[in-house]
């Protein structure tokens, strides 16, 4: 787990506060995209202050912040372990056809926060941010080069662009639904190869536009990069409903 923290705090100054909101959001990030499992062992209060640059007082109050949200537990003696949570269970259940609805509504709900997020992530995002945006960017074309499902990877990225608003509320929210949040894995059939490599490839040029405006702190493009990719999904999506039920597109 790369960050920059150490460099940021000798660039900008930055307070303590802000330090604590920065170092328990690269765990938040590491323990959603499956680097710490639930069961696992975070790395040592000692590690974390050599590896973040920053003080144990930082570190412990990064950890309670991951205590409180449910996320890890303190064993005596033993360290800091990632907690097995019920919604993890729940989001890798299998769906069906009957939850396209949900995933619309859930889409349509996602819409008007990210556009925010997006937006906010462009004005907020650090460096460490910004490399962890990438580094989710290219996962996803890793996937689609392997013909593997993007969905963790693209939950994952999202889930950067949320936790570069430095506000803990937006990424709370991809979190408490899972991967739920991303469908597109069923919008085409795994047995139409060549259709699903072209999805896959257009969601990932959808995510290109909003990672360069966030990488170029352009507020308005990412906004209406997001807003872009997500009501896209929303067609895609009422459009598989309409195949589904025998409706003609006119």
């Amino acid at each position: 787990m790369v960050t920059l923290v150490r460099e940021q705090q000798k660039q900008r100054g930055k307070s303590s506060v802000s330090l604590v909101t920065q170092v328990s959001t690269v765990l938040r990030n590491a323990i959603a995209s499956g680097t710490y499992g639930p069961g696992q062992r975070l790395p040592s209060e000692i590690e974390l202050t050599e590896t973040h640059g920053v003080s144990r007082t930082v570190v412990r109050e990064a950890v309670t912040a991951l205590r409180c949200d449910g996320l890890v537990e303190v064993r005596q003696g033993a360290g800091i372990f990632v907690l097995k949570r019920e919604k993890d269970a729940l989001s890798t259940a299998k769906v069906d056809k009957a939850r396209l609805s949900s995933d619309l509504e859930v889409l349509e709900i996602r819409t008007p926060l990210e556009i925010e997020a997006a937006g906010l992530a462009a004005l907020r995002r650090s460096p460490s941010q910004e490399e962890a945006i990438f580094d989710c960017h290219a996962r996803v074309l890793d996937c689609i080069e392997k013909n593997t499902s993007i969905r963790e990877a693209d939950l994952s990225l999202h889930l950067a662009v949320a936790a570069a608003t430095n506000n803990p509320l937006f990424t709370q929210f991809l979190e408490l639904h899972g991967q739920a949040v991303i469908p597109q894995s069923k919008v085409i059939s795994e047995k139409h190869e060549v259709d699903q490599t072209a999805y896959r490839r257009l969601i990932h040029k959808e995510h290109e536009a909003i990672v360069v405006a966030i990488s170029d702190r352009d507020e308005q493009a990412a906004k209406l990069a997001m807003q872009e990719h997500l009501r896209g999904s929303q067609h895609r999506y009422r459009d598989m409903m309409r195949d589904i039920r025998g409706i003609a597109a006119h």
